[in-house]
């Protein structure tokens, strides 16, 4: 079986450049245009893709976390309206997709329900990211694979029986599956960046890393791992206000990161042991005898 997919043009697997996502997720704060800035910054850094979030609020937030006071940048209002506060509309939608198609970048969003599968369906998005924290969700699951495209899964918060019985309903044709840990920021000990391994043994599908660590280096070791896409959270300033700031990567940060991951891409190789090119001028200074 071909352990390849893409998204867009883009092939995604272990022989092809990593595919990068600049997570914008909430961090726009409701602002089209602290939006576009942060669209800036990953077409800057060189990213492959961008992703927000889609939610109704109605439907996600808990019947008992929608009347609690919350303290936001906009005054105290309940967790409810502050969710619909953070969340674009439709115009807002349109106004991102033509910027992304004017910067020549793919964008798509992780759908926390289905009617926000619906909405975003209008974009006619690459593929679509299946939260964490809907990995449990038959109907949703269901759902989602019913629009025959790409599904990317994100396994954080889960453990390893419930992820096969989410890619038993989502098949493996369509898939990538994304190793993750649901905590914002996520300390080192708690990346157990080796699942990636494990996922690759278990699951004839392209594996993924989505990152909430402080720092870059976790998520360059992912690539080392076998990561064929890898997602940051992106940010103006890690001192935004908003949930996903702290657990973001900077500008300068995911400049950094695409040069890294690319670096290793050039650096990694094939695996086949052979002498190199610029290494014979140097054979020929160094090596005396050569009896085999």
């Amino acid at each position: 079986m071909d352990n390849t997919v893409k998204i867009g043009e883009k092939i995604i697997g272990k022989d092809y450049p990593v595919f990068i996502i600049a997570e914008i997720g909430i961090n726009h704060n409701g602002d089209v245009g602290l939006a576009k800035k942060l669209i800036d910054v990953a077409v800057k850094a060189g990213c492959s893709a961008i992703k927000f979030q889609k939610r109704n609020p109605e439907l996600c937030v808990p019947d008992n976390q929608k009347n609690v006071i919350r303290e936001t940048p906009w005054g105290m209002m309940t967790y409810l309206e502050y969710r619909y506060r953070v969340e674009f509309g439709d115009e807002q939608y349109k106004e991102i997709d033509k910027y992304c198609k004017d910067k020549e970048i793919l964008w798509f969003a992780s759908c926390w329900d289905t009617d926000s599968v619906d909405f975003i369906e209008r974009f006619n998005p690459p593929c679509y990211k299946i939260p964490s924290a809907c990995l449990t969700d038959k109907n949703y699951l269901l759902y989602i694979r019913s629009k025959g495209r790409l599904m990317l899964l994100s396994t954080g918060m889960s453990t390893m029986k419930q992820i096969e019985k989410a890619v038993v309903l989502l098949g493996e044709q369509n898939l990538i599956i994304c190793h993750s840990t649901s905590t914002y920021p996520c300390e080192n000990e708690d990346l157990n960046i080796r699942m990636i391994n494990t996922l690759g043994k278990k699951f004839n599908v392209p594996i993924g890393y989505s990152g909430h660590e402080v720092g870059l280096i976790p998520t360059v070791a992912a690539v080392c791992m076998g990561a064929v896409l890898v997602e940051r959270h992106i940010t103006l300033a890690r001192a935004m206000w908003g949930t996903d700031q702290s657990a973001s990567v900077e500008p300068q940060g995911i400049e950094r990161l695409v040069k890294y991951i690319t670096v290793l891409g050039e650096a990694l190789g094939d695996g086949v042991k052979r002498i190199c090119p610029s290494e014979k001028v140097v054979m020929e200074k160094l090596r005396r005898v050569t009896d085999f």
